[in-house]
């Protein structure tokens, strides 16, 4: 059951090779006929789910101009409910780190990557990450862009992606180094008027989408549930790159100096890996405040909407 279809990418161009990593990617993928993203599956999955490695967030839907992020528990409902009271509201269940909890999607994300780095010479991909997003009609994830490199994976429904260039004003220098500093993806400055030069695709399962690194993105779901898996991955390239924006983050914020060099070799590389490496070990970098959202609502069967107030906690 938990062998991957061969091969994963069946439509995989010359291409392909050639953009990876450098321009925006959609190519088809075979996992959502994979057993192991049924909804029967997936129900099995949530209610063997450590509390926390998950994450269940109610948010604002499209056209909402307040944003909304509240975090809560599936209580006592199984697989099948949760995934029921997702289709019926407006909510996303991020299952984090599945690749640790079940060894069997370990394997499919193995598996996946190495075919990858069959196709793609010198793309040495390390450290690899799953989690599988299930969440309702017509919510959407704000704009933010992420640290590692990216691709997702669409295994039921259909959403847009709008995918912006990874250089100013998308993707101001202290909006990436914040992110490396804090953690924090989602306070990221949007302007509609960046739509002009966004890319827009069309996701349905069997499709998945790939982007440059730190790429600010945003999704909208179609009306109508939906599945999806992100991964990610790191590679030599990428981590020299995250120890510069480190550097540079603590440079600006903690030095209230203006860096601007990125190079990823020679001198200046190093003398930023060092200031970032030394950052890391010293109690300074425990004193940045990472984002700790509560846990303030229960699904409920009796309650309007299938969730109910409780008093807020942390996990």
């Amino acid at each position: 059951m938990d062998d991957t279809p061969s091969p994963l990418f069946p439509a995989w161009q010359d291409s392909d090779t050639r953009q990876w990593g450098h321009a925006e990617l959609k190519l088809a993928h075979r996992w959502h006929e994979h057993p192991l993203f049924s909804r029967e599956a997936l129900a099995g999955l949530i209610e063997r789910y450590p509390a926390e490695h998950y994450a269940l967030v109610r948010t604002s839907l499209q056209g909402e101009a307040a944003r909304q992020w509240r975090e809560g528990d599936i209580g006592d409902f199984n697989g099948q409910e949760v995934i029921e009271a997702i289709a019926q509201g407006r909510m996303w269940l991020n299952l984090r780190n599945v690749h640790l909890v079940d060894a069997r999607y370990a394997r499919l994300l193995d598996a996946a990557y190495a075919e990858l780095a069959e196709r793609v010479p010198g793309f040495e991909p390390s450290a690899l990450r799953m989690g599988i997003l299930i969440s309702s009609p017509g919510i959407h994830v704000h704009y933010h862009a992420d640290l590692p490199g990216q691709a997702l994976w669409q295994v039921a429904g259909r959403k847009r992606v709008y995918l912006y260039p990874a250089r100013p004003p998308f993707l101001p220098p202290a909006a990436l180094e914040d992110i490396a500093l804090t953690g924090v993806e989602v306070k990221m400055p949007y302007d509609p008027a960046f739509d002009q030069q966004a890319r827009v695709f069309e996701l349905a399962p069997g499709a998945m989408l790939h982007w440059p690194l730190n790429a600010p993105h945003r999704v909208e779901n179609h009306d109508c549930l939906n599945v999806s898996v992100t991964t990610e991955h790191w590679t030599p390239g990428i981590r020299r790159s995250q120890m510069v924006t480190m550097a540079n983050g603590i440079l600006r914020r903690h030095l209230k100096l203006h860096p601007s060099g990125r190079e990823l070799q020679g001198p200046g590389f190093w003398m930023k890996a060092a200031l970032q490496a030394a950052w890391r070990r010293s109690p300074w970098s425990r004193r940045v405040q990472r984002l700790q959202r509560p846990i303030d609502f229960r699904l409920d069967r009796t309650a309007a909407g299938l969730m109910r107030d409780i008093p807020p906690f942390y996990r």
